[in-house]
């Protein structure tokens, strides 16, 4: 077998059917349509989400919850991920490079699964209260970062 020998498998390629093309094509006049009606028409489209006249289900169910629009929003990155980086400080900058988050930009939170054992200097912008201990308790240090950026 060779590039000039492959194509694709039968009865995966279908020529697009030409509706409108007379009464011999078997799709003659409506085209498939039918007579008359909402869908007979060019240009007909349903709107996302359209019952044909019955109440929609995103408006039959109740409305349920809050959203706070004042929410900060943390990436968590936990212990035992951090400690494959092979640096005693580690920044958002160091997180971004091993993939840990997608931007610096992100605000970080450090949670506290997995071992910690060398001492580490770790810089973001939330520590939750076990994860904090436990970097302090092998000798490190948890560094807040003010504002947005490292």
């Amino acid at each position: 077998m060779n590039l000039s020998n492959l194509h694709p498998a039968k009865g995966s390629r279908t020529k697009d059917r030409r509706v409108g093309r007379g009464p011999g094509s078997g799709r003659g006049k409506t085209a498939g349509r039918g007579h008359k009606g909402q869908l007979s028409g060019a240009g007909y489209s349903a709107m996302k989400g359209f019952e044909g006249g019955q109440m929609p289900l995103v408006r039959r169910l109740p409305k349920r919850g809050f959203t706070n629009i004042f929410r900060t929003a943390y990436t968590v990155v936990n212990l035992d991920r951090l400690e494959k980086i092979a640096k005693d400080e580690i920044t958002p900058k160091d997180l971004v490079e091993a993939r840990l988050i997608k931007k610096d930009s992100e605000r970080v939170k450090i949670l506290a699964r997995g071992p910690w054992l060398r001492p580490k200097t770790v810089h973001a912008h939330a520590f939750s209260a076990s994860a904090r201990k436990k970097i302090e308790d092998a000798g490190g240090k948890a560094l807040l970062i003010e504002g947005r950026h490292a």
